[in-house]
């Protein structure tokens, strides 16, 4: 909240090398009063530089940008400023540089064809802490691209030992797989015959178990872990 007791705006770094796409994000995010369009970044490395500068709330990241590309500036911007969100942008929605982001500490990801409205929506989920990506299609993304040589690897923070299990109770594996499978919270409460917040209470554990900060780096350590392996991964879109 603001001193004036109005909700506070969500800063916003765009970046993209497309002076068009840069354009066209901002007229969207600008005009609505929920954000402040901070500053604009055509490569990497100065988006980067400008998140020091500007310190924005989430960065709308493009995976794919000269000198650095979008997942060595994502994995720069989690780990050098850890309270930035950064939302993946990709040309394509099954796309290897996205899981590559979303290891990398992406908080969630779009293709560049939604609507003004899903864009909004995501930026104001990531922003509060959430993963914005739909459960089955995070599902889609790591089980066809985390079980395969990646071309971009940067550090990981989410590899999960299988003999770190041990640390999860049985009934937080269990919540664990169901994420991992695809499962909203909704589902999982009902494949599991318990309340919705109970299921966000075990999933609040099982993250700070595992180090990770969102839905999408549980997906991926489930993954590594080999607790799913990708034929067991909801087939359904």
């Amino acid at each position: 909240m603001t001193g004036t007791g109005t909700p506070e705006r969500i800063r916003v770094l765009i970046a993209d090398d497309q002076p068009l796409v840069r354009r066209g994000l901002a007229l969207i995010l600008g005009p609505d009063p929920a954000f402040e369009v901070v500053a604009e970044a055509d490569d990497g490395q100065r988006a980067v530089e400008l998140a020091h500068l500007h310190r924005p709330h989430v960065v709308v990241m493009d995976i794919r940008m000269p000198v650095l590309d979008g997942v060595q500036a994502t994995e720069r911007i989690a780990r050098e400023l850890p309270e930035c969100r950064v939302l993946a942008l990709s040309t394509f929605d099954m796309d290897e540089y996205v899981v590559a982001a979303l290891r990398a500490g992406a908080s969630g990801f779009l293709p560049k064809d939604v609507s003004p409205e899903e864009l909004s929506a995501a930026v104001r989920t990531v922003h509060t802490g959430e993963a914005a990506v739909a459960p089955r299609l995070l599902t889609r993304l790591i089980s066809t691209y985390v079980t395969t040589p990646r071309r971009p690897q940067p550090p990981s923070s989410v590899a999960v030992p299988v003999s770190d299990l041990g640390e999860l109770t049985p009934r937080e594996i269990e919540v664990w797989h169901l994420l991992a499978t695809g499962l909203d919270n909704a589902e999982i409460a009902s494949a599991m015959g318990i309340s919705v917040s109970t299921v966000k209470n075990y999933i609040t554990s099982i993250f700070a178990k595992l180090s990770v900060r969102d839905r999408a780096q549980a997906v991926i350590a489930a993954y590594e872990s080999g607790l799913v392996e990708a034929r067991s991964a909801n087939p359904a879109g």
